[in-house]
């Protein structure tokens, strides 16, 4: 095709969306194809020309380079034609689908018109039939009532009653069904499809499902539920047959607390808040929404409104950790727990370790057990034990007494040197408390002063009769040192075991003891638990105390990482949230859910608790409770200590150190090391840290010597004790004492100028001193008590005057003296107190 403008021809756009029309020329069909600046005609390959309706237009064979546009070879144009081509064939799928689709959902439109049709039209048959059999039930009842009503002589001519004439007026009025109305009822059904028909069509509610091409067609809107048709259904049928639809009221069961919010009682019976206030206000209580009511008037209310109340505690939440009863099948046997007991430097750990063949003690502090510690034995016959040792210092008797409530046998190691000594009787009434069978270890028998039948009689005294002394309770000599009689130890020990029949649940939640807990600086709060029931395994969620936790390691006594804890197996377990105290119970829990429950409603009672204890009931109680701290001196400290067992023994040994005139102060303890929010609260208060086994970090030290605080470490708890002691006995008043010295008799008084009246005296016993106090008698009654101005003898001024002589005497501020009066002469001396 030649170009007019004198321009170079464009190329034709063979994209689908540019073909604007298609023509006919016989049997030959053209495609118009525009370009930029013409619209170009294509006839299809092998195709006529057109004809006069298309002359003036240009046309372009594929074969006739010369009537095909420049730059457009065979075969582009041919692949533009194919593309043409498949872009119509796209097009008339896409319109079949279309048509198809619309087909389909038409039909289900009239399925489900069809549907809901035969519905209505059975519910319509099926009321008429239930108000027919009304209405003949109604006729049956007045023929009935009717023939009562007749007298019972009648004659024997009289005919019977005719049911229908006997009928009410009205019943004899309705016509009796018949084919005509069933006829017009068939066309009123008929119309109302048409007329439900017209609705859908014109605009009603949409039948079917809603596709996705119909939502975005626009087509259709809700549509009622099935449920809704069924329950319109229904108050039509009550309403044909002269019933009236009563809901029913569900009744519930509201759980009641001790105190409850207006709005949350009316959130558990499911009613309005308004009716809940207006019923408070018809019993007088004049409460809103969001105030509180007790249990006693919220269950009124309940009652009231027809649901039943539930009486609940707080404590309820602790019920998921109630005690479950195993079952004897279940019952396997467990290993002896045995804690050895007995007087500090008895040989308790020595002994152990001579058990364990271990090396314990070098590591303890001044050679003296300040924790308890908890380890597994397997003896040479195969037997497990597990063994508890117990501190024998004064000031760790709770670790003592925890140590005996989870024990099923009792060691009491007695130095045969030593005899009995406080914490040995102290541990037999542990032991006695809580009824444990107990074994007498006399230690240190290798010692040439060793008297075990001393031991043996000392112990007559403490109601302990052993064996050898015709008594009932084992006791075996013994040496940690030379390893004498350990083997009859164990051998005692497994006896005893055995005698006990000893055994446990593992396969029940798991519910242990804890023996130790502290804090640790890379492993946060760490627990030693012994468990007594069930298995303790990784991951499990439990509540210890006023802690919960999620069990992520376990690593028994040899240090190594285990998976599971069986019955009287000790653990550490890490996980913890917080601190523990010791002695407070593990319970393995379900959920986390409970265990923050649990721990939260532990948490609320310890503070109520404590703040009950703390406070005065009433103001004579509180005046005397501050007159009380007026009068006593303290002394406050704070304790931060490795563990939870040795920071509660030395608050126990504080509470112990005072009288009457001064006593300890224990402001805050806690394990772990100290911090500045210790140095701050010492700062505060006035008070030193004291570090048992821990130390300051840097913060904390810089922070001390800026403020001027001071920290004590310790690492032996007498020392502790000891100095907490001194520095208590100096805030004690020191203790003044009179020491008579001398006696003199005033034989005549004189009276100087410029000096007053001087008392000429002869001193009868000891001495007179100038620095001394005097007191003046007058017929054995002191009547003034005061210091010398001055001693004279002759004329000369003295310090002192002895026995037997004569002197002048004036009293500093007094004259008052008369010939005969005896002067008294005394010294005073300050003594310092300690506390016992």
């Amino acid at each position: 095709m030649s170009d007019t403008d004198g321009k170079k021809p464009l190329g034709l756009r063979g994209t689908p969306g540019q073909v604007k029309q298609s023509f006919s020329h016989g049997r030959t069909k053209n495609v118009v194809v525009e370009t930029k600046r013409k619209r170009v005609v294509v006839p299809k390959p092998g195709g006529a020309k057109p004809d006069a309706a298309g002359a003036g237009r240009t046309v372009a064979k594929p074969g006739d380079p010369s009537r095909r546009p420049a730059g457009i070879s065979d075969s582009e144009m041919e692949r533009r034609l194919k593309a043409l081509q498949a872009a119509k064939a796209r097009e008339a799928d896409e319109a079949r689908e279309r048509a198809e689709e619309e087909r389909r959902r038409e039909e289900e439109r009239q399925r489900r018109r069809d549907e809901i049709e035969a519905k209505e039209r059975e519910e319509r048959e099926r009321e008429e039939a239930l108000r027919a059999k009304a209405e003949e039930e109604e006729r049956a009842k007045a023929a009935a009532e009717a023939a009562a009503r007749a007298p019972k002589a009648a004659d024997p001519g009289t005919a019977t009653p005719d049911p229908i004439a006997s009928a009410p007026v009205s019943e004899r009025a309705r016509p009796a069904p018949s084919a005509a109305p069933r006829k017009s009822q068939d066309r009123g059904d008929k119309g109302d499809r048409d007329a439900g028909k017209k609705s859908r069509e014109g605009g009603g509610r949409r039948g079917g499902k809603l596709t996705l091409n119909e939502a975005l067609a626009g087509e259709g809107g809700r549509q009622r539920s099935l449920a809704a048709m069924k329950r319109k259904q229904e108050r039509a049928r009550q309403k044909a047959l002269g019933q009236s639809p009563s809901r029913e009221k569900q009744v519930r069961d509201v759980q009641l607390p001790e105190t409850i919010v207006v709005q949350e009682l009316a959130n558990r019976m499911a009613e309005r808040v308004a009716d809940v206030v207006k019923s408070l206000m018809k019993m007088g209580v004049m409460a809103t929404m969001n105030q509180t009511i007790d249990a006693d008037t919220a269950e009124l209310v309940i009652e009231e409104f027809g649901h039943r109340a539930v009486r609940v505690s707080d404590a309820d939440v602790e019920q998921v950790i109630d005690q479950v009863e195993d079952k004897p099948e279940d019952l396997k046997p467990r290993p002896p727990i045995i804690t050895i007991m007995g007087h500090v430097d008895h040989g308790k750990t020595s002994l152990l370790d001579a058990i364990r063949k271990t090396n314990v003690v070098s590591g303890e502090a001044g050679g003296i057990t300040q924790h308890i510690g908890a380890y597994q034995v397997t003896t040479e016959s195969g037997a497990v034990l597990t063994f508890l040792d117990t501190p024998g210092h004064a000031a760790f008797t709770s670790m003592r007494a925890r140590g005996a409530q989870v024990t099923d046998i009792v060691v009491l190691v007695v130095a045969a040197d030593d005899a009995v000594m406080p914490q040995t009787v102290e541990a037999i009434k542990h032991a006695k408390a809580a009824e444990v069978p107990m074994i007498v270890a006399i230690n240190k028998i290798d010692k040439p002063d060793a008297t075990p039948d001393k031991v043996r009689t000392d112990l007559l005294q403490h109601e302990v009769v052993v064996e050898k002394m015709s008594g009932d309770v084992l006791d075996v000599e013994v040496s940690a040192i030379s390893g004498q009689g350990l083997d009859e130890l164990l051998e005692n020990i497994a006896l005893q075991a055995e005698l006990l029949d000893l055994s446990a649940n593992p396969g029940r939640a798991a519910m242990g003891a804890v023996i130790e807990a502290k804090l640790d600086v890379g492993r946060g709060p760490v627990a030693t638990v012994l468990v007594q029931h069930g298995t303790l395994r990784k991951g499990d969620i439990f509540v210890v105390g006023e802690q919960w936790g999620k069990v992520r390691a376990l690593i028994n006594d040899q240090g190594a990482r285990v998976d599971e804890a069986g019955p009287s197996v000790p653990v550490e377990v890490l996980g913890l949230n917080g601190t523990p105290e010791a002695g407070d119970v593990l319970n393995v829990v379900e959920t986390e859910a409970q265990a923050r429950e649990i721990a939260a409603y532990r948490q609320q009672a310890a503070r109520d608790k404590r703040a009950a204890a703390g406070a005065a009931t009433t103001l004579e109680q509180l005046m005397a409770k501050a007159k009380a701290d007026e009068s006593v001196a303290e002394l406050p400290i704070l304790v931060k200590a490795d563990v939870q067992g040795s920071a509660e023994a030395i608050v126990q040994a504080m509470e112990k150190i005072g009288n009457e005139e001064v006593r300890v102060r224990v402001l805050h303890y806690g394990v772990g090391a100290i911090t500045e929010t210790d140095v701050g609260l010492a700062e505060a208060s006035g008070a030193p840290v004291v570090g048992f086994n821990v130390r300051a970090n840097a913060p904390a030290r810089n922070s001390a010597n800026q403020k001027g605080v001071e920290i004590r470490y310790y690492s032996v708890i007498y020392d502790l004790v000891d100095d907490i002691k001194a520095a208590a006995s100096g805030l004690l008043s020191a203790e003044v004492r009179e020491t008579f010295i001398g006696y003199a008799t005033i034989k005549e008084v004189f009276k100087v100028s410029g000096v007053g009246k001087v008392a000429g005296c002869l001193v009868t016993e000891g001495i007179a001193r100038r620095s001394a106090g005097v007191r003046l008698l007058r017929d054995d009654v002191v009547i003034h008590e005061g210091t010398l101005k001055t001693l004279k003898r002759f004329k000369d001024e003295v310090k002192e005057v002895q026995s037997g002589q004569e002197c002048g005497m004036a009293f500093e501020n007094y004259e008052d003296i008369r010939e005969g009066d005896v002067i008294e002469i005394f010294e005073r001396e300050e003594v310092e107190r300690k506390l016992a």
